[in-house]
């Protein structure tokens, strides 16, 4: 059973939901999001609300790593 079947908070400051997805911290660091998150660790987890606000920052990195990856 992983952590988010047992009911884990969002790790960005002031939110006491439940987190629904889990992002490394490194990619995490490396989309610029704007969220201020409560402490540093190897996994952020995110609730439905925040989860959505990381994708819709980090789109653009997410397609340079696409292109990226096709230049191989």
């Amino acid at each position: 059973m992983g952590k988010i079947k047992k009911g884990v908070l969002c790790s960005v400051k002031g939110c006491d939901n439940k987190a629904v997805r889990t992002v490394s911290y490194n990619v995490f660091s490396t989309a610029n999001v704007s969220l201020d998150l409560k402490e540093k660790s190897r996994r952020i987890y995110l609730c439905r609300e925040h989860y959505k606000i990381f994708k819709k920052e980090s789109k653009k990195q997410r397609v340079y790593e696409k292109w990226r990856i096709w230049q191989r």
